[in-house]
């Protein structure tokens, strides 16, 4: 008999609207928590680390997604306390899973990004082929 590693639950419907797990899943592939849970499997990070890891990233931006990645229990934020403050951030158990699966889909786009700029090419140039036609 083999053992699941995941939680037995009532099956959910994340595309109906009520789904709590819509939330949740939010969170994890929102642009900037995909990027800070990539990054955190490497290490953990100091604030200031993470925010030149995570290009891009707003001080901002990164303490609300961090904020909400700890909430959800994905992230673990270790403030020593020490003179002058050190603050680490660091995956929990069920920020590593998370991190592992949004990292397979972010590998998984790198792998196919030529083939979406491709589709993209052959959709613009049938529009504006559609766009002259009906013009004329």
């Amino acid at each position: 008999m083999e053992v699941s590693e995941e939680p037995k639950s009532p099956p959910t419907d994340v595309v109906g609207g009520m789904c709590p797990a819509r939330l949740v899943m939010e969170h994890v592939t929102s642009r900037w928590g995909v990027l800070i849970l990539i990054a955190l499997r490497e290490r953990s990070y100091r604030f200031s680390e993470l925010r030149r890891r995570v290009g891009g990233v707003s001080e901002k931006m990164l303490t609300q997604t961090l904020q909400t990645l700890e909430r959800d229990g994905f992230v673990h934020r270790d403030a020593k306390p020490v003179i002058p403050p050190r603050v680490d951030y660091s995956l929990t158990a069920l920020g590593e899973e998370a991190a592992r699966r949004v990292a397979e889909l972010a590998h998984w786009t790198d792998r196919r990004v030529a083939e979406v700029e491709e589709a993209r090419a052959r959709y613009d140039a049938a529009r504006r082929e559609s766009a002259t036609a009906s013009s004329q």
